[in-house]
């Protein structure tokens, strides 16, 4: 991806050298972790709070590194010039097709942590990975997500990491319209079954809307290389929940997906892309 040199984002936090740090991070089992990190890549929350998992693994890692300092390295300063990047991106495209549609986009935050901070949706850890808080109108990430992308899922990429951004402020765009509100208005009134339905398409739809950003990004700036789409498109693949619950328990529960397979993954980003049109985005109609 073509970042170097170009406008990093104002609305840009890095938290990094205040939150944690300095100390060995917190891990999960692998099973735990698989599950942790892709939900986080998607939940307008804390997806830890689903696995009963928050209040431990922040504990232990508030504790295990309250008081220490923290240096990133060069590599890390660098990839959160990038993230500043791809955000700026965002914002430029969102702005412009909000425009189009006489509306106005208000651009989200983005607060880059180390081990462990505080969010409007409860606590959040290097284990949770990326996610969106429509109560702040924030996205969260500790950058050593991006290891954890490259080596644990298998895929490397910068584009691999910029589409993850995309796909948490497709959440925004989703909070912005009333999309998300729609879907978590449902919960306790639908069974469990039926509102799993609802965060597949709201997921997928995110998924859309970081094809769509893609594709206007790379028409605004010239942004994408050879290989770029491919390291999204991987991306999505290596997320899906048939792929994570085979690899996390080793059998599929298809009445347990909320973020969609590898397949429908893959193509909502695709269509995004392949489109730029938002309006033909809408999953809730297209999904049954």
């Amino acid at each position: 991806m073509r970042w170097k040199g170009r406008r990093k984002s104002q609305n840009t936090v890095d938290k990094r050298r205040s939150t944690g740090g300095g100390g060995k991070r917190n891990t999960l089992g692998l099973g735990g972790l698989l599950i942790a990190i892709v939900l986080s890549f998607v939940l307008g929350g804390n997806p830890l709070q689903y696995l009963g998992l928050v209040n431990t693994v922040t504990n232990v890692t508030t504790e295990s590194h309250r008081g220490s300092q923290y240096t990133p390295s060069a590599e890390e300063d660098e990839l959160a010039e990038f993230v500043s990047v791809v955000q700026a991106d965002t914002e430029d495209v969102w702005n412009k097709l909000f425009r189009e549609n006489n509306l106005t986009y208000k651009e989200p935050k983005l607060i880059m942590f180390t081990s462990a901070t505080r969010s409007g949706c409860g606590n959040a850890s290097a284990a949770t990975g990326p996610f969106y808080c429509p109560a702040d109108q924030t996205i969260y990430i500790d950058l050593s997500f991006y290891d954890e992308l490259r080596n644990r899922f298998g895929a490397p990429g910068d584009f691999a990491m910029a589409y993850v951004i995309a796909h948490e402020v497709g959440h925004h765009v989703q909070h912005l319209l009333g999309t998300t509100d729609k879907v978590h208005g449902q919960s306790g009134r639908i069974s469990k079954k039926e509102y799993n339905k609802l965060s597949v398409k709201l997921e997928l739809q995110a998924d859309f809307y970081a094809g769509v950003w893609a594709r206007h990004a790379d028409e605004m700036k010239d942004i994408m290389e050879s290989g770029d789409l491919e390291e999204a498109i991987n991306a999505a693949n290596a997320i899906g929940d048939d792929r994570l619950q085979k690899q996390a328990q080793g059998y599929v529960v298809p009445d347990a997906f909320t973020h969609g397979t590898s397949e429908q993954r893959m193509k909502w980003f695709r269509k995004g892309y392949e489109t730029g049109d938002v309006r033909q985005g809408n999953t809730f109609e297209a999904i049954q």
